[in-house]
């Protein structure tokens, strides 16, 4: 992989990562705020049908509203979905150095489950909840253009390692 394009996808990773965890931070922020107090409005409650506050207290803001379903509402991996971002964009900070193309593909796929996830949360937030929540529109697309930088680079690696066999093989 050249300095430059790998410079480049590096960069955006991390600006994908940084951008990622604080919404996720933001996100986990107001779930509790709103929480302990029920008065509780977030900068991102914009009306009733534009309300972050109102998606990260509904079932499907803790475990992707699957968890719960599988091991109960009160097991302790039923986690605010917030705290599974932070702990996603932290696993694509430490991945975004490796040019190794086992972690690099493994940083794909994680990427890809994250933007699955990102297609079924949107698909809960506009036809069963009916609200827009712009925390987690600007998550969505996050993880869209992160899946693209992680994508480039992985086929960048995948051409470096191709180029190198191809070398030795001369």
């Amino acid at each position: 992989m050249s300095n430059n394009s790998s410079r480049t996808s590096i960069i955006v990773i991390l600006l994908c990562c940084a951008i990622g965890t604080l919404l996720s931070v933001y996100a986990l922020y107001v779930e509790i705020n709103a929480e302990q107090d029920k008065n509780y409005r977030a900068n991102c409650d914009i009306s009733s049908t534009i309300s972050c506050s109102k998606v990260f207290k509904s079932r499907w803001g803790k475990g992707f509203g699957l968890i719960g379903l599988v091991i109960g509402e009160d097991h302790p991996l039923n986690l605010p979905n917030s705290v599974f971002g932070i702990v996603f964009y932290t696993l694509q900070v430490a991945l975004a150095f490796s040019s190794s193309s086992r972690l690099t593909s493994l940083q794909l796929y994680t990427s890809i489950l994250s933007n699955i996830a990102s297609v079924y949360l949107g698909y809960i937030l506009y036809f069963i909840l009916r609200d827009l929540c712009v925390v987690c529109v600007s998550t969505y697309i996050t993880n869209a253009v992160l899946l693209g930088a992680i994508y480039y680079k992985n086929k960048a690696i995948q051409e470096s390692k191709r180029t190198k066999q191809r070398k030795k093989q001369k």
